[in-house]
């Protein structure tokens, strides 16, 4: 071989070594580089794909470090269940809160995290990094929350729920309110009343968790106000009753019975009762006079005792004639419609019956009631 050739050779094998070493480089740095910028990838990665959007997060840096806009401006941004990993980058681009969807997508698969984004509602700012954004779709803390108001619940179960719901409402401001209306400021026809316990309509709610003590109540009320009509309020006062009076004996009623068929009839007992200048004698009057306790762990005492009976409360329909002075609980429609349209019997006094169903018996006079005592 000349010596010309042997150069060449020579010349050929350190282009070769140069090349592997730049290679190696590139293999072996890309990761390394986003490691160091990014911090470590996800663990599902293989080692090609790991290098591969490495090298996009790398490329793509600038798009994920520095925010859209400086503006701290606040958007809405919803997440749909089984929503895909491309979408929600161009729907984000779309809006306007990160630069390049094709960066923010690479940077998600890089972490790992394009598998465990949350579906719900959250609260994006231009001003957040794309690196930001990432993180909070991650979390379970969404803009909005599902609430639930059983039928039958007093207010102060409703305000024992809120801090557990996620909903940043002071249930202290939210009682206040609720049981001195007329310190609401905007204008609404429970502000008039002596307390808007029984006009929170129960049912399921998606609420805002910032949502002020003032308006959690005002949406409570106004579902109240789309679900019962003015047809219900008219046939209510043709009953003799006010609205108010009429939602206290629903209130009542609502916690006399699980079943909806029979609810017509107890207001058929409590009218009948009413006309006759009798006392209503009802024990979820009594079991609200009683209120909380971790003796029996609840609102609602059950069993009642005798004594239980004869607590001293301006509730307590054993010792009072007519209704309480405010609704004991929230009813919902089935407990109002029967106020407002309740069955004509002659009845007089109900019982549980002995079955176990949680139905009631009926009867016209009190010693047929007491034949039905269970043993």
């Amino acid at each position: 071989m000349s010596r010309k050739s042997t150069h060449n050779v020579g010349i050929f094998f350190l282009l070769l070594l140069l090349f592997l070493i730049g290679m190696a480089i590139l293999w072996f740095g890309v990761p390394l580089l986003a490691g160091y910028f990014f911090d470590s990838p996800g663990y599902s990665l293989n080692s090609i794909t790991r290098w591969n959007y490495s090298l996009q997060v790398l490329i793509g840096r600038a798009d994920l470090v520095f925010p859209v806009s400086i503006t701290s401006g606040e958007v809405e941004f919803e997440i749909k269940p089984e929503e895909t990993v491309n979408s929600i980058a161009e729907r984000l681009e779309a809006a306007g809160l990160i630069a390049d969807s094709k960066d923010f997508r690479a940077y998600l698969i890089y972490k790992g995290l394009d598998s465990t984004i949350k579906a719900g509602k959250f609260i994006l700012s231009p001003s957040m990094t794309g690196i930001e954004i990432a993180k909070a779709i991650q979390s379970t803390y969404t803009a909005t929350v599902p609430f639930y108001i059983y039928p039958g619940w007093r207010a102060e179960e409703i305000a024992a729920s809120l801090p557990s719901s996620g909903i940043e409402v002071n249930p202290e401001d939210f009682l206040r309110l609720v049981h001195t209306p007329s310190l609401l400021i905007t204008s609404t026809f429970v502000k008039d009343f002596p307390s808007a316990d029984g006009f929170l309509f129960p049912g399921i709610y998606e609420i805002n968790r910032k949502i002020s003590a003032e308006d959690l109540i005002l949406l409570f009320v106004k579902r109240f106000e789309g679900s019962v009509s003015s047809d219900v309020r008219a046939a209510i006062e043709a009953q003799g009753l006010t609205l108010y009076e009429g939602i206290t004996l629903a209130s009542i009623i609502q916690r006399e019975t699980f079943a909806d068929e029979e609810r017509a009839k107890i207001a058929s007992v409590f009218y009948n009762r009413l006309a006759n200048g009798m006392r209503l004698e009802t024990d979820p009057t009594v079991q609200y006079s009683l209120g909380y306790s971790e003796i029996w762990g609840g609102w609602w005492k059950t069993p009642l005792s005798v004594n239980d009976l004869g607590i001293n409360s301006a509730y307590n329909t054993y010792q009072i004639t007519g209704l309480p002075p405010t609704p004991i609980s929230n009813p919902d429609l089935p407990s109002i419609l029967a106020v407002a349209y309740p069955e004509q019997t002659d009845y007089y006094y109900f019982r549980a019956k002995c079955d176990g169903s949680g139905l009631h018996d009926f009867s016209r006079t009190f010693d047929e009631h007491l034949s039905k005592a269970c043993e």
